[in-house]
């Protein structure tokens, strides 16, 4: 489970039922949140709810800053993460296929497996148009191969593509993490006078 386990302590072993245990309490912790409501979820989209918005960045960035404290006092290698590689066009159209399907069926991946988990009907027709899409994908993919695999700008950040230092960089997301939630704040009571 990573360096803030020895293995001198809890056995390597018993790092997949450590996993599945934080997984079950992230479920649970998603499903208390509301966040298996679809309605919770699609008002982001709609302005009429952004604590979906607020909790998933405030969590990068509270990540963000303690991967950067453990890397300074030396628990974590930062350097030593691994950095999920750029295809350019891929992220872009699979982006854009994932919001479609947000907006369409009210669930991003996660929540939808979360809202399963109670038994919400749309969250199962959503995941079962999920695993259509995969199937989809999979029996296509010589088709789609070049843009899958292709405009491949290696395992970059964006600190690295603005040529930033990465405690600034954390800086200035926190401060835009600010500016971002007050004007989500004054466009959800702006719908909501409209709407409601």
């Amino acid at each position: 489970m990573g360096p803030l386990i020895p293995y001198d302590i809890i056995p390597f072993e018993w790092s997949s039922i450590i996993a599945i245990i934080i997984g079950l309490c992230f479920g649970f912790i998603l499903e208390a949140s509301g966040f298996s409501s679809s309605r919770k979820l699609a008002g982001v989209f709609y302005g009429y709810d952004f604590a979906v918005f607020k909790v998933f960045f405030t969590a990068a960035i509270v990540s963000l800053i303690g991967l950067l404290y453990m890397d300074y006092l030396g628990h974590i290698d930062i350097s030593m993460l691994y950095i999920h590689p750029t295809y350019l066009w891929g992220a872009i159209i699979g982006g854009a296929i994932m919001g479609i399907g947000f907006i369409a069926g009210g669930f991003c991946p996660g929540t939808s497996l979360s809202a399963v988990a109670i038994g919400k009907i749309d969250a199962i027709i959503n995941v079962l148009g999920i695993m259509v899409g995969v199937f989809i994908f999979s029996e296509l993919y010589p088709l789609f191969e070049p843009i899958y695999n292709g405009y491949f700008y290696g395992n970059i950040t964006l600190e690295d593509s603005l040529g930033i230092n990465p405690y600034w960089f954390v800086f200035i997301l926190t401060i835009v993490a600010i500016i971002m939630f007050a004007v989500t704040d004054m466009i959800r009571k702006r719908v909501k006078k409209v709407f409601y």
